[in-house]
C-alpha cells in the first residue's frame, strides 16, 4: 500500500464529569500506509459541563459536541459525550426503538419488557415495566433475550421477542396488551449458547440469530436444525420467501451464538458471534453462507466456510450488541468489557485497526443500538453471576458522536 493513505483515530479521555458525564476526544490521524492503535490517557477536566434541564416527553438534551479542524493536515478532532439514561436494571439484554423515540429493554433474568423513556424524570429517562413474561426459564445465558419493535408498530402496536423456556428458545409476537402468541418454536436451547438476536431487516422482513445450543456445535452445520443459524422469516413465523432454501427459514448457518445484528446505510448486515473457545467474531453476513463452526474458530482455512470481518481473542471481546453509524461499526463486548469500533469502507474493508472505547471504565457491556437520532444507547451487564456490579448497576448509557450526525432530533 505504497503511497496510500489511512485514516485512523487515537482516542483521549479527558475525564469523567458530574451526572456520569465524560468527553472522549478522537483525533483523526492520516498516515501513510499504517496505522496506529487507540490511545486512551485519563487527564482532569472536562470540555463543556452538565446537560441543561430537558423538556418533559423529550430525550436529555445533550449539549453540542465541538469539531476542532487541525490546520494543514484535514485533521478533525471527534468528542463523544457520554450520559447515563437508566440505572438500577437488571441485565438488560435487547433494546429496540419505538416510533416515539422511547427504547423497548428485554430484563433477561425477571422476564420483564421495559419501556424507556421518551419522558424525562430528575434521574435521567422515565422507566416502565410494560409486562413480565411467565413462560420465560432464565438460567446461564437463556432467559428474555431479543427484542424487535413491529415496522407498522404505529397501527399494529406489535413486539416481538425471543426467549427460553423450558423446552426450546422460541419467538413470540405481541400485541398491544393481548397475550403472547409463539410464531417459531423449537429452536435448540442449552445452559448456555442460545443466540437471542432479533431484528427486521431493511426488506421488512424478521432475522433472529441462534445458538448451536450444543458444546460441540454439531447443530450448527446440521441443515435441519435451527441451531447455529441466523432465521428470516415472515411475522407470521414462516420461512421468508426468497430464502436459500424454499420452506427453511434459515439464512445463514455455521453460527456458534448470534447475539447481535445490525445494517448499514448500504443494506450491508453484521452480526457477532461469541462463545467459541478462541475467537470472537463480527461476520459480513451473506445469503447462503456458511461461517464454518465448530470446523472453524475464527478465520478459516477452508473455501467451503465465509471468514469474519475481524475476530478477537475470546477473553478480551466476546462481543454482543453491534450497531451501525455511516462508515462505523460497533460492538459490545461482554468479557472484553469495552466497545470495538471499525471503520468500513464501501467495499466491505475494515480501514486500519479497530479502536476501543470504554475500556474497563463500565465493566461488562452487552446491549448496542443506533438510537433514530444517530446517537449509541448501550447497557451494561453486570447484574449478571459473572458481573461486578456498582451501585447503579446495570445502567444503560448515551453516546453522542460529535461528527457522526447524532444529536440531530
Amino acid at each position: 500500500m505504497s503511497g496510500g493513505v489511512l485514516s485512523d483515530l487515537t482516542a483521549t479521555l479527558v475525564g469523567r464529569c458530574r451526572e456520569g458525564w465524560l468527553v472522549v476526544r478522537f483525533r483523526r490521524v492520516r498516515a501513510v500506509a499504517a496505522t496506529s492503535g487507540a490511545v486512551l490517557a485519563l487527564t482532569a477536566g472536562c470540555s463543556f459541563g452538565p446537560p441543561g434541564p430537558d423538556q418533559a416527553g423529550s430525550p436529555p438534551n445533550l449539549p453540542r459536541p465541538s469539531v476542532a479542524p487541525t490546520a494543514g493536515e484535514g485533521d478533525a478532532e471527534r468528542e463523544v459525550a457520554l450520559s447515563v439514561l437508566a440505572k438500577d436494571l437488571e441485565v438488560p439484554w435487547g433494546m429496540a426503538f419505538l416510533p416515539d423515540g422511547g427504547a423497548v429493554v428485554t430484563e433477561r433474568d425477571t422476564a420483564r419488557i421495559l419501556k424507556i423513556g421518551p419522558e424525562s424524570t430528575a434521574g435521567g429517562l422515565k422507566v416502565t415495566e410494560l409486562r413480565r413474561l411467565g413462560e420465560v426459564i432464565a438460567g446461564g445465558d437463556g432467559g428474555l433475550l431479543g427484542v424487535a419493535v413491529s415496522p407498522k408498530f404505529e397501527s399494529d402496536k406489535t413486539l416481538f421477542v425471543y426467549y427460553t423456556t423450558a423446552e426450546d428458545n422460541r419467538i413470540a409476537r405481541i400485541a398491544g396488551d393481548g397475550p403472547v402468541q409463539p410464531i417459531l418454536t423449537g429452536i435448540p436451547r442449552s445452559e448456555q449458547h442460545n443466540g437471542g438476536a432479533l431484528a427486521f431487516g431493511p426488506d421488512g422482513l424478521l432475522y433472529a440469530g441462534t445458538g448451536d445450543g450444543t458444546d460441540g456445535g454439531g447443530q450448527a452445520q446440521d441443515p435441519k436444525s435451527l441451531g447455529g443459524k441466523i432465521l428470516r422469516i415472515t411475522t407470521a413465523g414462516k420461512p421468508a420467501p426468497g430464502n436459500p432454501v424454499r420452506n427453511s427459514p434459515v439464512w445463514s448457518s455455521g453460527h456458534r451464538n448470534v447475539q447481535g445484528l445490525a445494517w448499514d446505510e448500504t443494506k450491508r448486515m453484521f452480526a457477532t458471534d461469541r462463545g467459541q473457545p478462541r475467537s470472537a467474531e463480527l461476520n459480513v453476513v451473506v445469503k447462503g453462507k456458511n461461517y464454518g463452526w465448530p470446523k472453524a474458530d475464527g478465520p478459516a482455512t477452508d473455501p467451503r466456510y465465509t471468514d469474519p470481518l475481524v475476530s478477537w481473542p475470546t477473553d478480551t471481546s466476546s462481543c454482543a450488541g453491534v450497531a451501525t453509524l455511516e462508515s462505523m461499526v460497533a460492538t459490545a463486548c461482554v468479557l472484553g468489557r469495552r466497545l470495538q469500533l471499525l471503520n468500513v469502507t464501501g467495499n466491505g474493508t475494515v480501514l486500519g485497526s479497530p479502536q476501543e472505547l470504554l475500556t474497563d471504565e463500565f465493566g461488562r457491556l452487552r446491549a448496542l443500538a443506533a438510537a433514530p437520532d444517530g446517537s449509541f444507547w448501550v447497557a451494561t451487564s453486570n447484574q449478571e453471576d459473572a458481573g461486578q456490579p456498582g451501585p447503579e448497576d446495570d445502567r444503560i448509557l448515551r453516546l453522542v458522536f460529535s461528527d457522526g450526525g447524532a444529536g440531530r432530533s
